[in-house]
């Protein structure tokens, strides 16, 4: 059997222009919308090749899921990133491989974290009036900076979303996170990081983790042996973590 045709369009939708990838029938409306951000400087249609990928793996999404990419704001040019988009900056010593204290980092809010957010509810809100489907059949997630921001953005809404995919994340703004987590209970979180990881501590998705079990979030947490990366096992997981969302 061949694999299902799936269209893009390259469409604005609130503060940020996205890529919808969707195997949908015309003018159908989807069962579950999925928004993944991609991480700190790639570029912005870094992670289009995952709807593919997923539906591939996971056929009974194609006709009902509709993927969608927001492109993060901020260009990492100055950087020597002509292509490279980041959704906030990151302290200029650890740009240049000076200091990567996460621990402390993950203690702060970081400049620039606020906007991120904004753009990405904006998206959220613009994907929900849209289709008319409400926040609870839309997945939220990210690879590396894109999971910190929509990790930030799922315990902020003012509804639950239906689950959260954090790829290679890490624990940010902590007092704020851990005190919103607790209004989230029962949120499915798939979080997965790879133990070889020299960008963000694996010892810092665990804290991350905790913090989410600890509040009472249903966290499936899978570790596989790797770097910074989106492992071959995990886009598996996700694959299922994405039709139990589904439902049906």
């Amino acid at each position: 059997m061949s694999p299902p045709k799936l269209r893009r369009v390259a469409t604005r939708l609130g503060e940020l222009d996205c890529q919808v990838v969707d195997g949908l029938s015309e003018g159908a409306t989807p069962e579950l919308v999925v928004v993944l951000c991609h991480g700190f400087g790639a570029p912005a249609t870094d992670l289009v090749m995952l709807a593919p990928e997923l539906v591939a793996l996971e056929a009974s999404l194609a006709g009902r899921v509709r993927f969608v990419f927001p492109g993060a704001p901020l260009s990492l040019a100055q950087w020597g990133m002509a292509s490279g988009r980041a959704w906030f900056h990151l302290p200029e010593s650890i740009m240049r491989g000076q200091q990567r204290d996460w621990d402390t980092y993950g203690k702060s809010v970081p400049e620039g974290l606020p906007a991120a957010r904004r753009a990405v509810t904006s998206v959220v809100d613009a994907v929900s009036t849209a289709t008319k489907l409400p926040y609870n059949r839309i997945v939220l997630g990210g690879f590396s900076q894109g999971g910190m921001v929509t990790t930030d953005v799922a315990l902020r809404l003012e509804e639950c979303p239906a689950g959260l995919c954090i790829l290679s994340g890490t624990l940010l703004a902590e007092a704020e996170w851990t005190q919103k987590a607790k209004a989230r209970q029962g949120l499915p979180v798939f979080q997965a990081h790879g133990r070889h990881d020299d960008v963000l501590p694996f010892a810092a998705a665990e804290r991350l983790r905790d913090t989410l079990v600890k509040a009472g979030l249903s966290v499936d947490f899978f570790p596989f042996d790797g770097p910074h990366t989106i492992d071959g096992e995990e886009l598996k997981r996700v694959a299922a973590f994405l039709k139990a969302r589904l439902g049906g």
